[in-house]
């Protein structure tokens, strides 16, 4: 019922913006509201476990500065002449391990020593954050690595109208003006997004460990009188949420070509939203990876149709705090609905 009402409304922004929005109802417009949506996205990913397991993780969007940072520090420390594929894969997997690191501390917290998952991941909210500052002196750490710009701005196929297709690289030879005519289709971040999508939806799907995460948010009591540890599940289900928004700063890094602390500020709530609005019950026990990216793309649609139609693009808060009342809503109703 929550993701099916989350698709409607999303046909009906669609539908509006299409009337009103010039230029919204193009192929160059969805594909930079699918790659802007990305990052939101993978984010949101994680928030889903934390959420589904009736918790909630305040951290992420700091977690992938941390790791944005990180990963760009140990990118620009490597020697020059290494392969783009090496760079790319040394710095990944460093901010993973922080990231992994940051999520075993909120997990501890919550379900070994009962902290709150609001006061825990608080804590890792100002601490990441802290970190990510200091190891940046508040600055972005530029990442000067040729083709990491290409990498993660670039396609999965090109067209030209003179020169045609071509796969993965521009066309060779294209001057200034012929570039205006170059058409790239399926950004390469988007790739990323839906493979990293797949695996978490196999995750709660088709694993021990999805059923439990659902296990524990349904009931945490009769999960524990079923044999299932708890304590273990929990502390998994915040590492997966720390790896997820690893992910999301690993791709910020590659987009922007620069490592920032704040990358992820401004995703923070909306990552929550996102999975709100996807279906997930703030209650626990229900939700799906499907709807959070539903979510995503309601919040990046509305974003890019209020600067397509010249509307203050600030009217975003309002519109997307008035979603999530309405989807919060639809949830108690729900709830409401099963236990009478």
């Amino acid at each position: 019922m929550g993701a099916m009402w989350a698709w409607l409304f999303l046909f009906a922004l669609i539908v509006v913006f299409s009337i009103i929005g010039k230029g919204f109802l193009s192929l160059t417009n969805f594909q930079n509201i699918l790659a802007n949506m990305s990052i939101l996205a993978i984010l949101a990913f994680g928030q889903t476990f934390v959420i589904i397991a009736a918790g909630i993780d305040l951290s992420t969007g700091w977690v992938m500065g941390m790791v944005s940072v990180v990963s760009a520090i140990v990118m620009t420390s490597l020697p020059e002449g290494l392969p783009l594929w090496l760079v790319v894969l040394s710095g990944s997997l460093v901010g993973i391990l922080v990231a992994i690191m940051a999520g075993m501390v909120n997990g501890l917290l919550i379900a070994r020593l009962n902290v709150p998952p609001f006061i825990a991941t608080m804590g890792m909210f100002g601490i990441a954050r802290g970190v990510g500052f200091l190891l940046s002196n508040g600055m972005p750490i530029p990442i000067s690595i040729s083709g990491l710009g290409r990498l993660g701005n670039g396609y999965l196929f090109y067209h030209h109208p003179e020169f045609g297709w071509s796969f993965l690289n521009q066309p060779a030879g294209l001057e200034r003006a012929q570039m205006r005519q170059l058409l790239g289709v399926i950004p390469f971040v988007l790739i990323v997004m839906i493979v990293l999508l797949l695996i978490a939806h196999i995750m709660l799907s088709r694993t021990k460990f999805g059923l439990r995460t659902y296990a524990v948010g349904g009931n945490k009591e009769a999960t524990l009188r079923a044999g299932i540890p708890v304590v273990s599940q929990l502390t998994r289900v915040y590492v997966v949420s720390a790896v997820f928004a690893g992910f999301a700063g690993i791709v910020y890094n590659l987009r922007f070509t620069n490592g920032a602390a704040n990358a992820g500020e401004a995703l923070q709530l909306d990552s929550i939203a996102a999975v709100v609005i996807g279906g997930a019950s703030l209650f626990g026990g229900a939700g799906t990876v499907g709807g959070a990216m539903i979510g995503a793309l309601i919040i990046s649609v509305l974003e890019n149709g209020l600067v397509i139609m010249a509307i203050n693009p600030f009217w975003k808060y309002i519109a997307v705090g008035t979603v999530i009342i309405i989807a919060v809503l639809i949830d108690q109703a729900r709830e409401r609905m099963v236990i009478g």
